[in-house]
């Protein structure tokens, strides 16, 4: 794409997203809220949520477990049961029906977990025995994380068999496609960095094996969807969750261009943040993976309209997702083409609750003066 081309490309650009063509290039980044009804069933209210938000290019939701065992924060929803996945058919009808497309993202949280989630009480699994410092949310308040226990070499198919069946689930559900949450800390992320692996099995040690778990996972997904309906989300340089990596640019680099023979629909980047660096963090920045990942970059990371655009300008990214704003404005796309102001987000609503601070945010029609 020549220079003048890419100048031109804005949020508003349409964009060939795999299988989709996406009217523009706002998503609605993946939101943890908390808010699933009983067995994690999506119900109603998650409903109105993303159907207020259809007219984002691509909703990706919230993280949803492909196990029980891959649950770590209460009223998290799942995808695991029948129940899940008709409670999610009747999300992806609605957002369907409003012109939408919606992406469902696969979870598995690892050790970032307590045993007062797990079956029968059991300890979160992990790569290796290595607890992560602070606390977990539970249903009674926070508590101490425990040690994970390490699961055998001999499991780990099985790991991934729960991702591949997943990926079933979301096909029957009627999502457009799913993500693989490779990013902040979860299971994936756990076995790609080497601050929480030191396996000695073909799963640990060199980046080669610590990434085979990621290139497994989404080989099984792929093969459900095909590789134009899947994205990948990774975040590099992310200290969330206690994480870290002796050599982010080599664990990074091996892990996006071995992507590359998947034919993904895009790779989806969390960017370095402040905070990062203050705990240690490396900043990388997202085109630094330009030239080693060949299909559609997406980014991620307290992006306002302006920088949003001037990073597609650049060609640093195809897309932007968007989190706490979209959280705010269901109509975000709107505000953003008219330049109209935002409502503010309410961080006190942003994780459990009611309706307050999840479906209650005005439209902007709703706050025009008649």
């Amino acid at each position: 794409m020549s220079e003048a081309t890419q100048a031109s490309v804005s949020l508003f650009s349409p964009i060939q997203l795999g299988a989709y063509t996406l009217p523009n290039r706002i998503v609605m980044a993946p939101l943890t809220r908390n808010r699933a009804g009983a067995g994690n069933v999506p119900g109603p209210m998650n409903v109105t949520y993303y159907t207020q938000r259809a007219s984002a290019g691509l909703i990706i939701t919230e993280a949803s477990q492909v196990t029980p065992e891959g649950q770590g924060y209460p009223y998290t929803p799942g995808i695991h049961s029948a129940e899940q996945v008709a409670g999610w058919r009747t999300i992806t009808d609605a957002v369907h029906a409003q012109g939408g497309r919606i992406f469902l993202q696969l979870w598995h949280v690892g050790r970032i977990s307590h045993p007062s989630f797990q079956p029968d009480g059991a300890l979160p699994v992990a790569p290796s025995a290595i607890a992560p410092e602070g606390t977990v949310y539970t249903f009674t308040g926070p508590q101490p994380y425990v040690t994970p226990r390490a699961l055998e070499t001999a499991e780990i198919p099985g790991i991934v068999g729960q991702f591949r069946q997943g990926a079933a689930n979301a096909l029957a559900a009627g999502f457009d496609g799913v993500e693989i949450h490779g990013a902040n800390g979860y299971l994936i992320d756990q076995f790609l960095r080497d601050r929480t692996n030191h396996r000695t099995d073909e799963y640990g040690g060199s980046v080669e094996n610590r990434a085979r778990l990621l290139l497994e996972v989404t080989e099984a997904v792929v093969g459900v969807w095909g590789g134009n309906r899947v994205g990948v989300r990774l975040s590099p340089t992310s200290t969330f969750n206690d994480m870290s990596d002796s050599n982010p640019q080599a664990t990074f680099s091996y892990a996006a261009e071995a992507l590359n023979r998947f034919g993904l629909a895009y790779l989806h980047l969390l960017e370095t943040s402040e905070q990062d660096i203050k705990h240690g963090g490396t900043s990388l920045p997202t085109s630094y993976f330009r030239p080693i990942f060949k299909g559609l970059l997406m980014v991620n990371w307290a992006y306002t309209k302006e920088l949003a655009e001037a990073a597609l300008s650049r060609g640093d990214a195809d897309l932007v997702s968007f989190g706490k704003l979209f959280i705010a404005n269901p109509d975000l796309p709107e505000r953003f083409r008219l330049d109209a102001p935002l409502n503010e987000p309410d961080p006190s609503s942003f994780y459990g609750g009611d309706e307050k601070g999840y479906i209650d945010y005005p439209f902007l029609k709703d706050l025009a003066v008649v």
